[in-house]
């Protein structure tokens, strides 16, 4: 009783698009705009983003409304809720230690990359970046890297924003600006898609990106059927973050007016929107520029500021934008994924205040990104994944490889088995309210399949990791 007591003055949203925008917020984020367009560039174009779509729905939709369900169930975050709803005596409450701990580590390094989006801004705001060379801007990005006061300085402005915003309140502050966000998200994504298509040779890039062509998996210089299968399903779980209880949080806040399947839908199309808008941003241009859309990392902050920077008219001003863009997708994550840590805290330890938990998270995490940021220089030596590997491949490959496919079978077990929560306390919980109900028809498929999927999922990030050359 005591987990449902604590629940009695549970913050709430003040309206359902402050809950849709901030849970799309957290699902929106490096994922959309840094890895999609450049796996997408790997693994074959429009034939690769099919098979994401594919899974996105059939997989990643279904765990996302399970995480809501948990959450506006128990009206506690994912590091308490297990403790609310788990039958007496057993043990599913121990994930929620691991789920809380997921997101403190994706705050570990995902700060230190969302300081590179800040960084750039500025970059390009300053003119810093104008008339530079391919090599030049390399220079920029190898020396802000190898700079250990400069990404620790972006680290931190980036953690003192998402703190800032969190610090106020749910209403007062992380809805409103999270609001703001996302719909200067929204503006600035369709300004660079319109300038972007409407470049002289971008109709390449829309073929190679709209046109599927599945012979581009499984044909010659493709990557082959089942390692693109696999691509495309990892990169719908790294995009929309589920098994962690990132989206419990939210689910925690809202009340039964709607079903959870409609809101899930939402949240989803949402994320989709931004990562194909993205896709749609960087391919025309890179045709248009002839510039290797696969290229990785590097393609965001080498190639593409040599590309503002060859535009005849306004290139500082579209590289701008272009960046800003970014640190809006990213900062909508970390305010997310901060709330979340500081009501999992608050829901932990009841007599703190918002305000201490808030001060408290913004401590420890920039203490903890800190080797993250130090991986990159003082620290390049330690290759704890191997020759080649760095702090933030570590850091990543728990949260990406070994977290979210493991904390999305536990919430596939939990809310489909008698061992768990079970099946029809889910049901009822994800029906409740106006909306699309969750498909019943297919209890079989999230009960015997779905689970295996997971589990094959974390066996090959393993299997990609240490034996792929």
């Amino acid at each position: 009783m005591s987990e449902q007591n604590s629940s009695s003055v549970r913050e709430s949203f003040a309206s359902r698009l402050g809950f849709l925008f901030i849970a799309a917020g957290c699902a929106i984020g490096l994922g959309n705009v840094w890895r999609f367009p450049f796996i997408t560039g790997q693994y074959g174009g429009a034939a690769f983003v099919l098979i994401y779509l594919i899974f996105l729905v059939i997989l990643v939709m279904p765990v996302m409304v399970m995480e809501f369900s948990v959450g506006r169930a128990s009206r506690l975050s994912a590091a308490r809720s297990f403790h609310a709803l788990e039958p007496k005596g057993t043990g599913w409450h121990i994930f929620g230690s691991f789920a809380f701990l997921g997101n403190v580590i994706l705050m570990m390094f995902y700060t230190v990359i969302t300081g590179w989006m800040l960084a750039y801004v500025w970059y390009n705001l300053s003119g810093q970046l104008n008339g530079l060379t391919s090599d030049q801007v390399g220079a920029v990005f190898g020396a802000l890297t190898a700079d250990p006061k400069a990404l620790i300085f972006w680290m931190g402005l980036t953690i003192i924003i998402g703190s800032v915003i969190c610090y106020k309140g749910l209403q007062s502050s992380v809805e409103p600006v999270t609001k703001w966000m996302m719909s200067g998200l929204f503006v600035i994504m369709i300004v660079l898609a319109v300038r972007s298509i409407t470049l002289p040779g971008a109709e390449k890039g829309l073929e190679f990106y709209l046109k599927p062509d599945f012979n581009k998996l499984i044909g010659e210089g493709g990557k082959g059927l089942w390692t693109t299968i696999y691509a495309a399903l990892g990169q719908a779980f790294f995009t929309m973050s589920v098994g962690i209880g990132s989206m419990a949080i939210f689910g925690s806040y809202i009340g039964r007016d709607h079903s959870l399947m409609g809101e899930a839908v939402i949240v989803a199309m949402l994320d989709t929107i931004v990562a194909l808008s993205a896709g749609l941003i960087i391919f025309p241009a890179c045709a248009a520029y002839g510039i290797d859309a696969g290229a990785g990392p590097g393609l965001l902050f080498v190639s593409l500021p040599v590309m503002f920077n060859a535009m005849e008219t306004m290139g500082q001003f579209w590289g701008t934008l272009f960046f800003l863009f970014l640190s809006f997708a990213a900062m909508s994550t970390v305010v997310a994924t901060f709330e979340n840590i500081i009501a999992s805290m608050r829901d932990m330890i009841p007599a703190w205040s918002r305000q201490k938990a808030c001060v408290i998270n913004m401590v420890v995490i920039f203490i903890l990104a800190l080797p993250c940021a130090l991986g990159f220089n003082v620290w390049s030596d330690f290759a704890p994944l191997g020759e080649g590997t760095i702090v933030l491949d570590l850091e990543d490959f728990i949260v990406s490889n070994n977290l979210l496919p493991i904390g999305a079978t536990v919430y596939l077990l939990f809310c489909v088995t008698r061992y768990g929560w079970g099946w029809d306390n889910f049901i009822a919980e994800a029906d409740a309210g106006r909306g699309l109900k969750f498909p019943k028809s297919f209890r079989g498929f999230f009960t015997y399949v779905a689970p295996i999927i997971t589990i094959i999922v974390f066996l090959l990030g393993y299997y990609n990791m240490f034996f792929v050359k």
